[in-house]
């Protein structure tokens, strides 16, 4: 195969996974009209996010096990999984509380986890060098992905259910275009057999450890960011006079659009400067702006869009890191398993912070309730200095060996 095969492939790859992932963000785009319109507490519209990750996290757990990732050909694995994760969100639209939408919020989170992993695992079988960059822009199409229903919902003001329509058939589209257009690529890795114990043997290995411990502290801020993000700018809408205002979902938009852009030069720097290198500095951004953001509410406009910015690309520009030093350092054989691994302990975790950052914003208000995020990179920071020296050490047995 040759070069302009694994670009062409990227880029039709990345372009699916902008439609594909849509329904992972579709009811937390619409939570202001779906609460007013079911009659929901903050707790209760909480949980049509924090089921999607749960979903994502028990479909993660499901596939580990059984080595889904690694078994199934993963083109086939992702087009089954669209027609799932499209019919799921669709049933949203039968439901009028807050029970019946968290359990279609909950299947649609399950038929991603066989949408994500399989994909990051698909890219690395077109590239060995530069991968880094290759599944940064493809990070990257899931990140603006997850901010698409924010962009359909602004425009217009479109009622809910087209939202969660438009988004559903996005998703159905990805998966046909996937089946009919991407190939595997040249290198792939070795036949796996099933094996639940691979689960445990992934985790025995030090470095593939801490590379997982530096997505979970990763995870502790991404998606309580992404989630909570348009109720705190829209609250600083009203400070500034501006209520009501679509401004809120344009800048939404556009957070998770620079986290596109952060995840594809963050790949690119990663495959320079280090991965771990690379992570400790969006780690350290990232907190700043997690500490600080909320004090900012009362500040010039075009500042808190400036720095509301720099933490859309921070937050999410290490993430490409954690899964490019996954797929270097498992074991080859079950690369795919240990990517959905990582994913399902990062899922889960996420469904905490998703809770905290309300809860805080009720104690505390906005001006702090983001502060608690900091400390997940904080502690991201250490796993990844640690990691440095994992890898050295390893560089020095193996030139005296």
């Amino acid at each position: 195969m040759t070069r302009p095969d694994a670009r062409r492939n990227l880029l039709v790859l990345a372009g699916t996974l902008l439609l594909l992932k849509s329904t992972w963000f579709s009811a937390t785009a619409v939570i202001p009209q779906v609460r007013q319109e079911w009659q929901l507490t903050p707790d209760l519209a909480a949980w049509l996010t924090i089921s999607v990750q749960w979903g994502f996290v028990a479909g993660a757990v499901l596939s580990a096990v059984f080595v889904v990732s690694d078994a199934l050909p993963p083109i086939r694995l992702i087009f089954l999984s669209s027609i799932g994760a499209a019919v799921a969100n669709l049933a949203l639209l039968l439901t009028h509380d807050a029970l019946t939408g968290s359990l279609a919020r909950f299947a649609t989170g399950l038929f991603i986890a066989g949408v994500y992993p399989p994909s990051l695992k698909l890219i690395s079988t077109w590239y060995r060098d530069g991968r880094g960059a290759a599944m940064g822009l493809l990070v990257g199409a899931l990140t603006v992905s997850s901010g698409v229903p924010h962009l359909i919902n602004g425009l217009g003001g479109l009622n809910w259910r087209t939202v969660i329509v438009a988004t559903s058939v996005l998703t159905l589209a990805g998966g046909l275009i996937t089946l009919t257009v991407v190939k595997e690529g040249p290198y792939p890795f070795p036949a796996a057999v099933l094996d639940p114990r691979q689960a445990r043997r992934i985790l025995r290995d030090r470095g593939t450890r801490l590379a997982m411990v530096g997505y979970l502290c990763h995870m502790w801020e991404l998606y309580a960011m992404w989630t909570w993000f348009l109720l705190f700018f829209s609250a600083a809408l009203r400070v500034h006079g501006m209520e009501g205002s679509l401004l809120g979902v344009y800048v939404t938009f556009a957070v998770f659009a620079v986290g596109g852009l952060a995840n594809y030069t963050g790949g690119v720097l990663g495959d320079r400067f280090g991965r771990e290198r690379t992570a400790i500095v969006m780690m350290g951004a990232s907190a700043a702006c997690a500490a600080f953001i909320g004090l900012l509410m009362g500040a010039p406009l075009w500042l808190l869009i400036v720095v509301s910015l720099v933490w859309g690309y921070a937050v999410v520009g290490d993430s490409v890191q954690f899964s490019a030093l996954v797929t270097e350092l498992a074991d080859q054989s079950y690369v795919g398993t240990a990517l959905t691994l990582q994913m399902a302990f990062g899922f889960l975790l996420t469904g905490a912070t998703i809770w905290l950052v309300p809860a805080a914003e009720q104690g505390v208000g906005w001006r702090w309730a983001f502060a608690v995020l900091a400390v997940g990179p904080l502690a991201g920071i250490v796993a990844m200095l640690r990691l440095l020296r994992v890898r050295g050490e390893r560089v020095l047995t193996s030139e005296a060996a």
